[in-house]
């Protein structure tokens, strides 16, 4: 018994690896192509760069310049961190009440965000963005409401897990002790909401942060985010700054793997104990 455990964990561990490196090997590709020079990208994809090919940082310095990084990545992280900010704060709150108090009202809400979720983005794409450029939306401050009203489906739907799961008798204590609903949710029902806030916050800021389709639509040319930034590095005629291109995707990439790796052991804690309780 012992040997054929052994084997089926060794069988496990070596489909996990085969996965972790086919997940990773794109990553690995466009760091190695961001040293190459442009020209020999094309050429050869996925050999190392030998000292004829080798470009060292030119190819960030350049694309830094072409797509102005700093400008770029400043509007990214505004946009990203109000949005989720805004996400968090009205997703909680709704989801507290929501599931606290229960009328024929708030079950239709509960299920108008749930089947939100269902509704592909492109259905009301064209819509939205006339709709954005009627209500002076198209800038910074109107995406993040526009990012609150496409994240609150999922949001909502995690967060009303996780507060099943909250005792009530501990918002009752607060009550006798004399809270008010608000000093309950900000004292005792938020703290605890602390890993589900946190799986929250990756998933959008992972939307968000990469998300092309939607800023591009809203804002455009006037507030360049990343992902738009490095699509203008597509030239006339299909022209492409590989070099350039590969070396801005390393830098997109960087800050969001650094904050999923910092953050990832409350996801499955989140998501766990919101599903305690159905």
């Amino acid at each position: 018994m012992k040997s054929r455990q052994r084997a089926s964990n060794a069988i496990i561990m070596i489909l996990l690896f085969g996965l972790a490196v086919l997940f990773l090997a794109p990553i690995f590709i466009v760091l190695m192509n961001s040293f190459k020079g442009r020209l020999y990208i094309s050429d050869a994809p996925f050999k190392l760069p030998t000292k004829e090919t080798f470009a060292g940082i030119e190819n960030y310095i350049e694309g830094m310049k072409k797509t102005k990084f700093a400008s770029a990545f400043g509007w990214s992280f505004l946009i990203t961190v109000g949005s989720v900010l805004l996400i968090i704060l009205f997703t909680a709150m709704t989801a507290w009440y929501i599931t606290r108090v229960k009328t024929k009202l708030t079950n239709g809400l509960y299920y108008l965000f749930v089947f939100s979720m269902i509704v592909p983005f492109q259905m009301v794409m064209f819509t939205m963005t006339k709709v954005a450029n009627i209500i002076h939306f198209d800038n910074p401050i109107g995406i993040m409401l526009i990012y609150l009203g496409f994240g609150s489906g999922l949001s909502v739907f995690m967060f009303c897990g996780f507060v099943k799961s909250i005792p009530l008798e501990i918002e009752e204590a607060s009550i006798i002790d004399g809270c008010n609903p608000v000093q309950t949710y900000f004292r005792v029902v938020l703290p605890m909401l602390k890993p589900i806030v946190i799986t929250v916050a990756i998933l959008n800021v992972m939307w968000i942060w990469n998300d092309y389709l939607l800023p591009y639509l809203v804002i455009g040319r006037d507030y360049k985010t990343i992902p738009i930034a490095i699509q203008y590095l597509k030239g006339g005629y299909g022209s492409i700054d590989m070099g350039a291109m590969m070396a801005m995707l390393v830098l997109a990439i960087i800050p969001i793997v650094l904050f999923y790796l910092s953050c990832q052991k409350y996801i499955i804690k989140g998501v766990t104990a919101g599903a305690v309780k159905g």
